[in-house]
């Protein structure tokens, strides 16, 4: 589920919120940064359970309707499309997702369901939804593209959404947006025979990126003091005071993988801080950053100092 820049923003954040609040405890904020990540999973199934939740509520309420004693024709014999929506059956019926929900006390919308009717009235009155529902047939592929529309249209950009997860917990704010792009990624290629593990990724995607973590964070750490005198040497021109905060962190951050990781190569760290700037510094972050960065890939090549293992790493 995390990528490697995923890993690098989750690293940055850590060590930014490290460096405003001035601990030092490093074992402290290693657990922290472990933990953020852990709770970015819980964000996913949190949401993927929302369309599971706004899906049972819509049946409920059909339920209730074809049970009126006066009942309409249209209430006896209800259009079930979206109730029935094979990609939505597909994580209703997901009994690991279900366990791994319970082991993990995520029961938000069966506590706060205000919020998933809030989505549910917001859904039912798009045009997007009226039309998903002008027929009473569907393909699978039909499911899955009203679902990526409904999700990315209509729940993700939801304000009240966006307060309740702020309010639950603050470090899903920054996860929000990978984890929304995450699940369309999940929702564009599903296909019906996909199995329940589908909706169950592995949040590393294997130990050497869960070593990564913990890696990056720790060598930026300790080797702050290398890590200044560098960014110093190469900016003669600027107060330290003058380079954004982040800006800072991001630098440090990919020296570190220029001097301490022999494996990744030069190009591939200078194109994840490229656009880690642009996304989440200022406007002229990238610009700065990539300057710099290769005025020193160049000094460091000259001075031997880039130790990459491996063709093509330089």
């Amino acid at each position: 589920m995390l990528t490697r820049r995923h890993i690098r923003v989750k690293v940055m954040q850590s060590i930014y919120a490290l460096t405003q609040s001035q601990r030092a405890d490093l074992d402290k904020e290693e657990k922290f940064l472990s933990t953020s990540m852990e709770n970015m999973y819980d964000l996913y199934l949190v949401l993927l359970n929302l369309l599971r939740a706004m899906s049972k509520m819509a049946g409920e309420r059909l339920s209730a309707s074809e049970k009126k004693y006066l009942a309409t024709e249209e209430e006896k014999n209800p259009n079930r499309k979206f109730v029935d929506n094979r990609v939505i059956s597909m994580l209703v019926n997901n009994i690991s997702l279900s366990d791994e929900l319970e082991n993990r006390k995520l029961n938000n919308w069966y506590l706060d369901e205000e919020y998933v009717k809030v989505l549910l009235r917001e859904m039912q009155e798009s045009g997007l939804y009226q039309s998903y529902m002008a027929t009473r047939q569907s393909s699978f592929k039909e499911d899955k593209e009203f679902l990526q529309e409904l999700f990315r249209d209509v729940i993700a950009p939801n304000e009240k959404l966006y307060e309740y997860i702020e309010d639950y917990n603050l470090t899903w704010v920054d996860d929000l947006p990978l984890v929304n792009t995450f699940i369309l990624k999940q929702l564009r290629k599903v296909k019906p025979a996909d199995r329940e593990g589908y909706f169950l990724p592995r949040l590393f995607k294997d130990e050497d990126d869960r070593l990564f973590a913990r890696e990056l964070f720790r060598k930026t750490l300790l080797n702050d003091e290398m890590l200044v005198k560098e960014i110093a040497g190469k900016t003669p021109n600027w107060d330290t005071d003058r380079i954004a905060e982040v800006d800072e962190v991001l630098l440090k951050m990919a020296i570190c993988e220029f001097l301490k990781f022999p494996s990744i190569p030069v190009k591939v760290t200078m194109n994840e801080y490229l656009e880690i700037a642009k996304e989440y510094s200022t406007p002229k972050s990238s610009i700065f950053i990539n300057g710099i960065l290769d005025k020193m890939v160049k000094d460091f090549q000259s001075g031997n100092k880039l130790n990459k293992a491996g063709r093509g790493l330089m």
